[in-house]
């Protein structure tokens, strides 16, 4: 009897021990509370579709994330129109809890750049001419969502959407560019974490010499309106507003990337634009038909997959 009770005991020690052990795993495969990570910010650009901007530079001298600034950051004046097609610039970085943010403010110069030349924001037109560029807070808050991740390579994207975030006014005449409302400068930026993100390419081809410029935009499925989208939304206008981002086909074979889009479903749209002058005007929207038998209106998205959309453009839409 004695052998048995502690046999039994042994055996409850042993399965406490075995639980103990089990418990240990489990909390090292898990975050630590307050345990952080290392992530890196950094700014891209999808490209304007106005062919009178050659450059659209803006002076940064702050970024903060939840009230505090980036670790490494510098004042910096940045060519938003280069960092287009994956291109980024490194900005800083700050060590972060895994979870979700939604709380970045960049501080912009429009006076000086880090130069000391003026102005700090400015339109580079395709003649030369800089258009100063302002808002009426130099203080830009980002709303937008992203995620940390644990035990991951943290990569912060913001993507500065050109033609969200600056309009052209041409009532006098000329052209004058400027920021637009501050709240739509706030919906014209997103962030997303480049681990979540992944990217379709392609091609377009027009024999049917359709256009002068063809901008390929990527919508969430089942979110694009033609007869919205095409006339301009906001106080400010702007057109193909709820696109989540676009890019301009280039090139002999028109080939053309849409970068950083998180996880999910997307429908592409694609549009012809005319010249007059030194001025693109938005035409119509194409008619196009996948060369490989892809459904352009249902292109689902993976971190682990680049797709690919090669189109052949059949006409203008009526």
């Amino acid at each position: 009897m004695k052998s048995m009770k502690n046999f039994l005991k042994n055996s409850g020690l042993a399965v406490i021990a075995v639980m103990a052990m089990v418990s240990c795993s489990k909390d090292d495969d898990s975050p630590m509370e307050g345990e952080t990570y290392n992530t890196s910010f950094e700014i891209t650009d999808a490209p304007i579709d106005n062919a009178d901007v050659k450059a659209a530079f803006v002076t940064i001298t702050n970024v903060t994330v939840d009230g505090k600034a980036l670790e490494g950051f510098s004042a910096t004046t940045v060519n938003l129109a280069a960092l287009v097609e994956g291109k980024t610039k490194v900005l800083g970085n700050l060590d972060l809890q895994a979870k979700s943010y939604s709380n970045i403010v960049f501080e912009l110069d429009f006076d000086k750049d880090v130069y000391g030349n003026a102005p700090g924001c400015y339109i580079e037109k395709a003649n030369g001419e800089k258009d100063a560029l302002v808002a009426s807070s130099n203080k830009i808050k980002v709303t937008d969502t992203f995620e940390v991740l644990a035990q991951a390579k943290n990569v912060i994207v913001v993507d500065f959407d050109l033609r969200k975030i600056i309009k052209e006014d041409t009532s006098n005449g000329s052209s004058d560019f400027e920021f637009v409302t501050m709240s739509e400068l706030s919906a014209g930026i997103r962030t997303v974490n480049a681990e979540l993100t992944g990217k379709i390419s392609g091609t377009v081809s027009d024999s049917k010499n359709t256009s002068d410029k063809i901008i390929v935009y990527a919508y969430k499925k089942g979110t694009f309106n033609a007869d919205v989208e095409t006339k301009g939304a906001g106080k400010s206008g702007i057109t193909f507003a709820n696109a989540v981002t676009s890019a301009e086909a280039k090139g002999f074979t028109g080939s053309y990337n849409l970068v950083f889009l998180q996880e999910g479903d997307y429908e592409l749209v694609f549009a012809s634009y005319k010249k007059e002058g030194d001025k693109l005007y938005f035409n119509s929207l194409l008619e196009v038909e996948s060369a490989l038998g892809l459904n352009l209106s249902s292109i689902s998205v993976t971190s682990t997959l680049n797709l690919s959309a090669n189109v052949v453009v059949k006409g203008t839409k009526q």
